[in-house]
């Protein structure tokens, strides 16, 4: 959240260890999304109603301007409830104390609501109705069904649980780390969480939800009817393993926040490791927050475009020149000297000669991940795999590779699919990684220049094809592309020659945290 200024990161923290356990609400703060202040935890266990953990929720800015914080404790039984926390003095702009409602927990699981005691977590940030009532939404599963569960209330201490569900579905498990938000159908800005629109038909209404089944965050875009306090899927979604995800990577248990200041809407997502436990207690910690993500809505209203806060670009120091109109050829690399490349920022354009060559997919390929790990970076189509190799060893023995294929969607077709995958099949010697390989479909037409970019910093890969509408964030730990010794190349393994128009890489500096 963002207040007088300053903004605010509460992440699930383990503070005896790096492994999962001993959770409590950390805290640090920015003036500028990038480079950060720790502060002492906001919120540990203490009281019955979160003895035994303070798990995840949000923030909530009153109209007041006063912010509060739902989140999820453990009580003494092992039991999911919601509880609520204020700053102990407002007029500290970096909220370093925090204090507990004695009337906590507000939200509980009992026979007569029927919820889950085991499956009732992550509030939402709440949201004021015209009837002058707060919602809030908390994650659940029934037998099979997950479900966001809706509360109202008129003080924000007494909470009363709706009839209905906002949204459900019907086989997908435990929806973890819910979150509902409006965004603007015209233009990239930021919508308010409580905005009802001027009018309301500009706007449409997310619904993400992290399905903790297959440890993805999807999202489907909709209706919000605000009598009903019922969402409708677009048609063509489905709040499900069928949704779009925000990232076809490593990326999970994402939160957006107004970013009142600037009017825009924040993505934050945490990104576990792929390196073992074992090395993870040898090097001190695990899992990270990715670079924070400006979010809005595409102009066909059928997906979401994220994009890093332009804030990560005064990390940019020294500029390799700009390489323009190179030819790759079929089965050529062009190294990009001059940049740190294990911590870089690169963008590159190509532009695809002859779309006639691209081979027909088969009618069977539907999965971008199994088409990616089935065709991986050594086997050539008629366009492609063409784009980017990072954390490259000297002599190739480890790199990561995010590229593109293009294929036609059938014999005689105007019509071609765009698929981005990111490849860590040979990402490490060490054998142990997870090197799973993530693919994505971009909805793009190729007749148009294809644009690739990469923030590389030494142990994770964010790549964002298409301007943002597919995002894949991977996880790599080389044992020789380290440091000095790494090595950037743009490539072309596709049987045809493809353009390069222009490849801007910079050197980054790193970010400060005190």
């Amino acid at each position: 959240m963002i207040y007088k200024g300053i903004y605010h990161l509460f992440y699930q923290w383990n503070p005896k260890g790096a492994v999962w356990g001993n959770i409590v609400w950390a805290h640090s703060t920015s003036t500028d999304l990038i480079n950060w202040d720790p502060h002492p935890p906001a919120i540990f266990p203490s009281a019955p109603f979160d003895i035994n953990g303070c798990w995840s929720g949000s923030a909530t800015i009153l109209p007041n301007g006063k912010p509060v914080i739902l989140y999820t404790g453990i009580d003494p039984k092992n039991q999911q409830v919601q509880n609520i926390a204020e700053p102990k003095n407002l007029s500290d702009p970096y909220l370093r104390e925090w204090k507990k409602s004695p009337l906590n927990p507000l939200m509980a699981p009992d026979a007569v609501n029927g919820i889950n005691a085991s499956s009732f977590r992550d509030p939402t940030t709440a949201w004021l109705g015209q009837d002058k009532k707060w919602r809030v939404i908390i994650g659940s599963k029934i037998h099979r069904r997950g479900l966001a569960i809706t509360y109202t209330s008129k003080d924000f201490l007494k909470w009363e649980k709706s009839p209905e569900p906002l949204h459900y579905d019907d086989g997908s498990g435990m929806w973890e780390c819910p979150d509902f938000f409006p965004v603007t159908r015209f233009g990239s800005n930021g919508v308010e969480t409580s905005s009802f629109g001027e009018p309301n038909e500009i706007l449409k209404h997310v619904l993400k939800i992290s399905l903790d089944d297959t440890k993805h965050d999807y999202y489907t875009i909709g209706t919000y009817d605000r009598v009903k306090d019922k969402f409708v899927p677009d048609n063509g979604f489905k709040m499900d393993g069928t949704a779009p995800r925000y990232d076809y990577g490593k990326y999970y248990a994402s939160k957006t926040f107004f970013d009142s200041a600037k009017n825009r809407r924040i993505l934050w997502g945490w990104t576990n490791e792929s390196s073992s436990v074992e090395d993870d207690v040898e090097k001190g910690w695990s899992g990270i927050q990715t670079i924070p993500r400006k979010i809005w809505l595409d102009r066909s209203g059928k997906q979401l475009i994220q994009w890093p806060v332009r804030e990560v670009e005064r990390l940019r120091t020294k500029q390799v020149k700009n390489l323009r109109n190179k030819v790759l050829k079929s089965g050529s690399r062009l190294e990009v000297y001059g940049v740190t490349a294990a911590q870089a920022d690169v963008e590159v354009l190509f532009k695809v000669r002859d779309l006639e060559k691209a081979d027909v997919i088969e009618p069977s390929w539907t999965d971008p991940q199994l088409i990616c790990s089935k065709m991986n970076v050594s086997v050539k189509s008629g366009l492609g795999p063409f784009g980017l190799m990072v954390l490259a060893s000297k002599n190739l023995e480890e790199y990561t590779s995010v590229y593109f294929r293009i294929f036609k969607a059938r014999q005689n077709s105007n019509k071609y699919v765009v698929l981005m995958c990111s490849d860590q099949s040979r990402s490490s010697l060490k054998e142990d990684n997870d090197k799973t390989t993530y693919g994505a479909f971009v909805d793009i037409n190729p007749h148009q220049p294809l644009s690739l970019r990469a923030l590389i910093d030494h142990s994770v890969v964010e790549s964002f094809g298409g301007k943002g509408r597919a995002c894949i964030t991977s996880r790599v730990y080389p044992k020789l592309a380290i440091g000095k010794s790494s090595h950037l190349f743009a490539f072309n393994y596709g049987y045809q020659s493809v353009d390069v128009l222009n490849l801007n890489a910079w050197s980054m500096n790193s970010a400060q945290i005190s």
